[in-house]
Parts: C-alpha cells; sequence; structure tokens
C-alpha cells in the first residue's frame, strides 16, 4: 500500500468557458468536480497505474462530505481522512479553451485544533506500517504547525519507510532538514529555498540541505534530477496545450510508482515526465489521459549518467 497525505484537501472545481475575460459574465460549457489537494492527485494517478493506495489528511463540513462522496467512487482508493470541524476548501480552476490558459482560485483551510492535529498523528502513526512509501504533499492549513512535514518524515524514517515531500515555502525549508528520500519543487520553489535561479545548483544546494535525492519540476522542459547515484535531465518530446493543473502531482505519482517498483531512475523519470504531459491533456487534475501516455513514455528524452553526485 501506498499512503499519501494530504493536510489540506479541497473539493476541486473545474469550469471550461470559450473565452476568459475580465469584468464579464461568462457561459459554463463543461464543469468537473474531483476530490482534490495534491496528495489526492497523486493517489488516483497512482491508483489508475494499479497501485493500492490509502489517503490521509484532514476533512470537515459539506465540502468535505462531497469530496469523501467521490473518492467511494475511486477504485483502489482507501479513505482513511480525519475529520475536523471547519469546512474542507474549495479550488476554482477557469479554464479558457480557447488559448488553453488556467487561472485558479485557492479558498483558504480549515483551522485544525491541537487536538486535531494530535488526532491525526495518532491515524498516521497507525497507517504507517503497512506502507510501502508515503508522498507528504501540499499546502499546510491554519493551525497545523509549520514543522509539521519535518515531524512526519522523520516518523516515516524511523520505520524505515520511504517518504516523498512536495511542499514549499517554510515547511519545505524545515522538511528538508528532516532527510527525506526525496523532494520535488519546481523552480520557484527550488530558488525561494536555496537562493539560486540556476537549477543545477540549486538541485546541489538542496541535497546538501539534507534531501536525499531532489527532482526539479522545469514546467515544459521536464526534470532535472540528482541524488547519490548520478545526475539526469528528462525532456518531453515537445510541448502540448491542455490544463496544466496537477501536472506536478502526476510528476509525483511517477516518481514514487517507480520507487516501490525498483525501477532504474532513468525510467523513473520518463514515466513522471510523460504522466506530467498527459495531464495537462486531461480535463482535470488528477487524471491523464491515458493514450497519451502510453505514447509519450517511450518519446522521452533521458540524458546524464550514474555517478556519484
Amino acid at each position: 500500500m501506498i499512503l499519501t497525505v494530504t493536510l489540506n484537501t479541497a473539493l476541486d472545481i473545474t469550469y471550461r468557458v470559450p473565452s476568459l475575460r475580465p469584468h464579464t459574465s461568462h457561459r459554463v460549457t463543461e464543469v468537473t468536480e474531483r476530490p482534490g489537494g495534491k496528495g489526492l492527485n497523486v493517489a488516483r494517478v497512482l491508483a489508475a497505474l494499479g497501485h493500492e493506495v490509502t489517503v490521509t489528511g484532514f476533512v470537515g463540513g459539506a465540502t468535505g462530505r462531497a469530496l469523501q462522496d467521490h473518492l467511494t467512487s475511486t477504485p483502489g482508493v482507501v479513505d482513511a481522512l480525519v475529520p475536523v470541524t471547519g469546512p474542507t476548501r474549495r479550488t476554482i480552476a477557469v479554464v479558457d479553451t480557447t488559448t488553453g490558459d488556467t487561472t485558479q482560485l485557492n479558498e483558504p483551510g480549515p483551522l485544525v485544533s491541537p487536538a486535531e492535529w494530535r488526532a491525526f498523528q495518532d491515524a498516521y502513526e497507525d497507517l504507517l506500517p503497512a506502507a510501502s512509501a508515503v508522498a507528504l504533499c501540499g499546502s499546510l492549513p491554519p493551525g497545523v504547525p509549520v514543522g509539521a512535514y519535518a515531524q512526519l518524515v522523520r516518523t516515516a524514517r524511523s520505520l524505515s519507510i520511504p517518504v516523498i515531500l512536495d511542499t514549499s515555502g517554510e515547511p519545505l525549508r524545515r522538511g528538508v532538514a528532516a532527510r527525506p528520500d526525496l523532494v520535488k519543487p519546481n523552480t520557484d520553489e527550488l530558488a525561494e529555498l536555496t537562493g539560486s535561479h540556476e537549477p543545477l545548483q540549486a538541485t546541489r544546494d538542496a541535497r546538501r540541505r539534507g534531501a536525499h535525492a531532489v527532482v526539479a519540476s522545469l514546467g515544459a522542459e521536464g526534470l532535472l534530477a540528482l541524488n547519490a547515484e548520478g545526475h539526469w535531465r528528462a525532456t518531453p518530446p515537445g510541448p502540448v496545450e491542455g490544463n496544466p493543473t496537477g501536472a506536478g502531482d502526476s510528476v509525483v505519482a511517477g516518481l514514487l510508482s517507480g520507487l516501490v517498483e525498483n525501477l532504474p531512475w532513468p525510467e523513473r523519470l520518463a514515466r513522471a515526465v510523460a504522466l506530467s504531459t498527459a495531464t495537462v491533456l486531461a480535463p482535470a487534475a488528477g487524471e491523464f489521459d491515458g493514450r497519451a501516455y502510453d505514447e509519450l513514455v517511450g518519446r522521452v528524452t533521458v540524458t546524464g549518467e550514474a555517478s556519484v553526485a
């Protein structure tokens, strides 16, 4: 079982409009509603790849109940979310179908009490022994300590369970110091963490800060990976147009599935890039175009070498 943690879950709502223009009314041509938050997106992609996944984190209110109703119809995903009093947030993505551009509106998460945080920690510790790997994903809701991910990393590593961290800002800075097996920042998050805007130098600095492996997301240019085994660059065959929401979560799913399947690093990266690109072509986050993925995975270019970093 793979465990994904989403402390700030969301109900993702995607509106598609022919053209998005400020200060005007819009006729929505399509609406999709899905369980959201980075770890839930990761879980749905992993389940589609055939892995058994358990999701945990916080959920509350009417929005939380709607989120859990959607989860019940997601094959391969087990709901182990922890209830809180406050309402789960919503995220609104407005997709301009003419340009492919997406405008994102993210509500704040629920205020989590100290007792609710302790209840989550207990639930997390109960779930860990059955997990083959853990993904800690996304932002922290109000009330959760800024060092929460660092604490969760240490708990997983104390049981020798590999853990991937995908967050930003101070939670990432503290989490890296807890020595996760892998972190997956984008270029902005990496620059904020290290102070360097040169991706290779920044990934090296992130490793020195504690991460065993760093995979930097370079957007449409693919991935840059660095660990003790070597360094690689994975590049998609070409640009695609679509909704990029959730593409980074599919990268995490690709890396995580490759980890538990013990794939060589070049194959993990090719899978992650192909999944990310196929997600851009899908209608909503947490999904990917299966045909596109099958076609793309063999066309991703991976360069680099296995050597001591």
